[in-house]
């Protein structure tokens, strides 16, 4: 099992190895899709009940330093 800040984590056990919120099935992924489709956080946070704000909010600050942080290495 990986685990990413806390909030996300990938077990092979589950959805085939996909990186899902701790404590749910549900994809991280999805929270990326969503909001590529137009939708807000809080129609994501509206149907995934089991992921929490705080949890959304952390990847989306995770992504952020991970992209910023690559763009000062390149």
């Amino acid at each position: 099992m990986t685990t990413c800040s806390n909030v996300a984590h990938r077990d092979p056990e589950i959805l085939s190895g996909a990186v899902v919120f701790m404590g749910t099935r549900v994809p991280v992924r999805s929270l990326f899709d969503y909001l590529e489709g137009g939708d807000t956080l809080e129609e994501f946070l509206r149907q995934f009940p089991s992921v929490t704000r705080k949890q959304a909010i952390t990847v989306l600050d995770d992504a952020c330093e991970s992209v910023t942080n690559y763009a000062h290495t390149a």
